[in-house]
């Protein structure tokens, strides 16, 4: 099946998506820092540049998009039908990446925590998805 759209406009599009400050994640950080917890994001020193850092905590969150991180069982996530080659060695290697530098920020001694997009799709699922991780980041 080919792309619906010119090669230059989905070169354009996929340029705009964003890397860093989504709206998933700014969702996250506002909800933290109303909750008076403080990090730091995409701290480089650390593998995999997480998200968020919680020193205080020893805790590190990321915040996937369902598709970039190919959440499987997720209505978000479904394999493009164009160029599938492309996008399933694209995707395994992102998975790939996600476990090896949640293995390695586990060795170094940080609890990780993942927030999937999907999670906070609905103001309740936000808030059930966002309490819970308040709990999960003080259960330490």
């Amino acid at each position: 099946m080919a792309d619906c759209v010119s090669a230059e406009l989905r070169r354009r599009i996929m340029a705009s998506i964003k890397a860093k400050d989504t709206k998933a994640e700014l969702l996250v950080r506002r909800y933290l820092h109303r909750r008076g917890f403080r990090y730091r994001t995409n701290d480089r020193r650390l593998a995999g540049s997480p998200d968020l850092v919680l020193p205080k905590y020893r805790c590190v969150i990321f915040i996937h998009g369902c598709f970039w991180h190919a959440h499987q069982g997720c209505a978000k996530f479904t394999l493009p039908k164009t160029n599938q080659a492309f996008w399933k060695e694209k995707l395994t290697k992102n998975m790939e990446r996600d476990r090896r530098t949640t293995a390695l920020l586990l060795q170094q001694g940080w609890r990780v925590i993942v927030v999937w997009e999907c999670e906070l799709a609905t103001k309740r699922l936000a808030e059930e998805t966002l309490s819970g991780l308040v709990s999960e980041i003080y259960n330490s």
